[in-house]
């Protein structure tokens, strides 16, 4: 297919944290708010006056230094960001508003406060506690966490509006991108998809850690263009996959995948659009800071929730969006050390193919990616596993 319009302009974004539209925020008087988590809702860091920017560390080496406080069994995304924070890339973050979700995260970012690292004199982290269950009661809880940690906070250290009026106006445009992120995504539906995985990738990856304002246009742009693109006539891979999973943020491992053939047409992983596009419904008589705490938590489909029907609601979810997204297997990827996803992948190797028919590929891997060779290698068996299983399905017809 033809090169999708500003696709190498957002990649160019995705080199550095501190990337030019960043700078060209701070430089507007902006306040950039780094987070990590889906449960840190990035609406409220995208009020009037601040920007949110979620957290990565591109072209990672070896994180020696943040191996030093964090030891080398622990998350590789957490001791990366660390690493990049002792380098100073980070130094531009005006405030980390934090989430007591995942461990080493949450290590991560208590470094930030117990150690001189972020070179802004302005520079504050802040913890928001996040519950385990999604009843009343935990909205309830939630809703007071986001006010007192992290609405409080915004007025207290920069003057932020924490308005109803500003949270709504806020809402709406969150709503905005997201709709465009849903068009955009949408044509990987088609029988013949005319977007790659790689380039969604980037472009959902683009509205997280850039300030949203900047790239608007752009994704108006790539929805325009996408309304006329066409197919390849000769159809360039062998079956269609979901990619679930941890923390994922690196667009070429999704290329990796697409070149062994396996179209990435959905992405049900940390930093994914599923469920992290979806729009936030502010209910009659509901305040916004309460629909925005009963949507992140509503919505999650973070395997932090262990309650049995909770558990099983995640399995028909991953299985319906294979079925809404025409896949024909699913690739389960989990960062090693992950303590949340390496259950949750060891239960949906089992119960994604005996309960919904759908061939799994578990894979684990690391944040900087090293092992590209042994990777190919499954995910080439994992495709030709694909095509054997529709030729042994036909022959019965």
């Amino acid at each position: 297919m033809k090169d999708l319009v500003h696709i190498f302009e957002l990649e160019d974004l995705l080199q550095e944290a501190n990337n030019p539209l960043v700078r060209q925020a701070k430089a507007e008087g902006r306040r950039a708010l780094g987070y990590t988590c889906y449960f840190m809702p990035e609406v409220l860091l995208d009020l009037p006056g601040c920007f949110s920017v979620r957290l990565r560390a591109p072209r990672s080496g070896s994180p020696d230094m943040a191996t030093y406080y964090m030891s080398n069994r622990t998350c590789m995304y957490g001791r990366c960001l660390l690493e990049r924070a002792l380098e100073g890339g980070l130094n531009f973050l005006d405030a980390e508003m934090a989430t007591e979700t995942c461990a080493v995260t949450c290590r991560f970012q208590e470094h930030l406060q117990l150690l001189d690292i972020i070179k802004n004199p302005d520079f504050f982290c802040e913890f928001t506690d996040v519950p385990f269950k999604k009843n009343d009661n935990s909205i309830d809880h939630y809703e007071n966490q986001l006010q007192v940690h992290v609405l409080d906070k915004l007025k207290e250290h920069f003057g932020i509006d924490i308005s109803d009026e500003a949270l709504l106006k806020t809402i709406g445009e969150h709503n905005e991108l997201c709709r465009l992120i849903r068009e955009i995504g949408s044509y990987r539906k088609l029988d013949e998809p005319t977007i790659t995985g790689w380039e969604f990738a980037i472009i959902n990856l683009c509205s997280l850690v850039c300030p949203k304002y900047l790239i608007m246009d752009k994704l108006r742009d790539i929805a325009d263009e996408l309304k006329t693109r066409k197919s390849d006539v000769k159809k360039n891979y062998r079956c269609k996959v979901v990619l679930a999973g941890s923390e994922e943020d690196d667009p070429d491992f999704i290329k990796l995948i697409e070149e062994c053939g396996a179209l990435v047409v959905a992405d049900r992983y940390c930093y994914g659009s599923l469920p992290g596009r979806d729009e936030i419904v502010v209910k009659e008589g509901e305040t916004p800071l309460r629909a925005i705490a009963r949507h992140y938590l509503e919505t999650s489909q973070c395997p932090r929730f262990m309650e049995q029907h909770i558990m099983r609601e995640r399995k028909q979810f991953l299985a319906d969006t294979a079925k809404e997204y025409k896949a024909d297997g699913i690739i389960i990827s989990q960062m090693k050390f992950c303590e949340y996803w390496s259950y949750e992948r060891t239960i949906d190797t089992i119960i994604i193919p005996r309960d919904f028919g759908y061939p799994v590929c578990s894979i684990e891997k690391e944040y900087v990616n090293n092992a590209v060779g042994q990777l190919r290698t499954r995910f080439q068996a994992f495709v030709e596993s694909i095509e054997l299983k529709k030729i042994q399905k036909e022959g019965s017809v």
